[in-house]
Protein backbone atom coordinates (compact mmCIF):
# COMPACT_ATOMS: atom_id res chain seq x y z
CA UNK A 1 0.00 0.00 0.00
CA UNK A 2 1.49 3.36 -0.96
CA UNK A 3 0.59 6.75 0.45
CA UNK A 4 0.81 9.52 -1.62
CA UNK A 5 0.06 13.43 -1.91
CA UNK A 6 1.79 16.12 0.54
CA UNK A 7 -1.16 15.51 3.01
CA UNK A 8 -3.73 18.91 2.21
CA UNK A 9 -7.29 17.95 3.17
CA UNK A 10 -9.02 21.12 1.22
CA UNK A 11 -11.86 18.72 0.70
CA UNK A 12 -12.83 17.88 4.30
CA UNK A 13 -12.13 14.23 3.53
CA UNK A 14 -10.43 11.70 6.34
CA UNK A 15 -8.44 9.92 3.41
CA UNK A 16 -8.66 9.31 -0.27
CA UNK A 17 -8.67 5.89 -1.29
CA UNK A 18 -7.52 5.13 -4.71
CA UNK A 19 -7.85 1.78 -6.74
CA UNK A 20 -5.17 1.40 -9.35
CA UNK A 21 -3.11 -0.82 -11.43
CA UNK A 22 0.41 -0.47 -11.69
CA UNK A 23 0.48 -0.75 -15.79
CA UNK A 24 -2.73 1.84 -15.93
CA UNK A 25 -1.53 5.12 -17.26
CA UNK A 26 -4.89 6.65 -16.79
CA UNK A 27 -3.98 5.37 -13.01
CA UNK A 28 -0.68 7.48 -13.31
CA UNK A 29 -2.34 10.31 -14.79
CA UNK A 30 -4.92 10.25 -11.75
CA UNK A 31 -2.17 9.73 -8.85
CA UNK A 32 0.33 12.38 -10.35
CA UNK A 33 -3.07 14.75 -10.44
CA UNK A 34 -3.71 14.26 -6.93
CA UNK A 35 0.08 14.49 -5.79
CA UNK A 36 0.44 17.72 -7.92
CA UNK A 37 -2.71 19.06 -5.82
CA UNK A 38 -1.15 18.14 -2.85
CA UNK A 39 -4.20 15.98 -2.05
CA UNK A 40 -3.45 12.65 0.13
CA UNK A 41 -4.29 9.53 -0.28
CA UNK A 42 -3.82 5.93 0.19
CA UNK A 43 -3.17 3.92 -3.24
CA UNK A 44 -4.54 -0.03 -3.12
CA UNK A 45 -3.39 -2.35 -5.90
CA UNK A 46 -6.75 -3.13 -7.83
CA UNK A 47 -6.00 -6.68 -8.96
CA UNK A 48 -4.37 -7.85 -5.60
CA UNK A 49 -6.97 -5.98 -3.59
CA UNK A 50 -10.23 -5.11 -5.21
CA UNK A 51 -13.04 -2.89 -3.46
CA UNK A 52 -15.21 -4.19 -1.80
CA UNK A 53 -19.09 -5.40 -2.73
CA UNK A 54 -19.84 -2.27 0.27
CA UNK A 55 -18.01 0.07 -1.59
CA UNK A 56 -18.87 -1.17 -5.15
CA UNK A 57 -22.38 -0.32 -3.73
CA UNK A 58 -21.21 3.31 -2.60
CA UNK A 59 -19.70 4.04 -6.45
CA UNK A 60 -23.02 2.35 -7.58
CA UNK A 61 -24.99 4.92 -6.02
CA UNK A 62 -22.59 8.14 -6.84
CA UNK A 63 -22.53 6.67 -10.83
CA UNK A 64 -26.55 6.72 -10.61
CA UNK A 65 -27.25 2.85 -10.58
CA UNK A 66 -25.66 2.54 -14.06
CA UNK A 67 -23.54 -0.66 -13.22
CA UNK A 68 -21.87 -0.75 -16.70
CA UNK A 69 -20.03 2.47 -15.59
CA UNK A 70 -18.37 0.26 -13.02
CA UNK A 71 -16.69 -2.36 -15.20
CA UNK A 72 -13.59 -2.11 -17.54
CA UNK A 73 -15.15 -2.43 -20.23
CA UNK A 74 -12.06 -2.26 -22.52
CA UNK A 75 -10.24 -5.45 -20.39
CA UNK A 76 -9.51 -8.38 -21.63
CA UNK A 77 -11.01 -10.22 -17.93
CA UNK A 78 -14.36 -8.46 -19.47
CA UNK A 79 -14.50 -9.47 -23.07
CA UNK A 80 -13.13 -12.90 -22.80
CA UNK A 81 -16.36 -13.34 -20.07
CA UNK A 82 -18.17 -11.38 -22.53
CA UNK A 83 -19.70 -9.35 -19.62
CA UNK A 84 -20.71 -6.63 -22.39
CA UNK A 85 -23.49 -9.49 -23.46
CA UNK A 86 -24.61 -10.37 -20.27
CA UNK A 87 -24.37 -7.54 -18.11
CA UNK A 88 -27.83 -6.32 -18.65
CA UNK A 89 -29.54 -9.99 -17.49
CA UNK A 90 -27.65 -10.48 -14.58
CA UNK A 91 -28.66 -9.13 -10.88
CA UNK A 92 -26.67 -5.86 -9.57
CA UNK A 93 -25.70 -8.00 -6.84
CA UNK A 94 -24.38 -10.81 -9.15
CA UNK A 95 -22.35 -8.20 -10.82
CA UNK A 96 -21.00 -6.58 -7.60
CA UNK A 97 -19.61 -10.00 -6.83
CA UNK A 98 -18.04 -10.67 -9.91
CA UNK A 99 -16.15 -7.37 -9.67
CA UNK A 100 -15.42 -7.67 -5.76
CA UNK A 101 -13.50 -10.63 -6.60
CA UNK A 102 -11.78 -9.88 -9.91
CA UNK A 103 -10.30 -6.33 -9.78
CA UNK A 104 -9.52 -6.70 -13.35
CA UNK A 105 -12.98 -6.20 -14.17
CA UNK A 106 -13.59 -2.68 -12.07
CA UNK A 107 -12.78 0.49 -14.18
CA UNK A 108 -9.95 2.14 -12.85
CA UNK A 109 -8.85 4.11 -10.83
CA UNK A 110 -11.43 3.94 -8.34
CA UNK A 111 -11.35 6.28 -5.94
CA UNK A 112 -13.29 6.63 -2.38
CA UNK A 113 -13.20 8.86 0.43
CA UNK A 114 -15.67 10.80 2.54
CA UNK A 115 -18.41 12.04 0.34
CA UNK A 116 -16.22 11.19 -3.20
CA UNK A 117 -17.00 8.78 -5.43
CA UNK A 118 -14.67 8.58 -8.58
CA UNK A 119 -14.49 6.08 -11.30
CA UNK A 120 -12.15 6.47 -13.75
CA UNK A 121 -10.10 9.86 -14.91
CA UNK A 122 -11.06 13.19 -16.18
CA UNK A 123 -9.53 16.12 -14.18
CA UNK A 124 -12.26 18.51 -14.63
CA UNK A 125 -14.80 15.99 -12.74
CA UNK A 126 -12.10 15.73 -9.83
CA UNK A 127 -11.08 19.17 -9.59
CA UNK A 128 -14.48 19.90 -9.24
CA UNK A 129 -15.10 17.32 -6.78
CA UNK A 130 -12.41 17.83 -4.28
CA UNK A 131 -12.44 21.67 -5.03
CA UNK A 132 -9.12 22.22 -6.43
Amino acid sequence: MAWGGAGRYSWGMKMLTVYTYAGCSTCKKATGWLGAHGIAFREKAIRETPPSVAELRTMLAAVGGEVRKLCNTSGRDYRERKLGEQLAALPVDEVLELLAANGNLVKRPFALGDGVALVGFKEVEWAATLGD
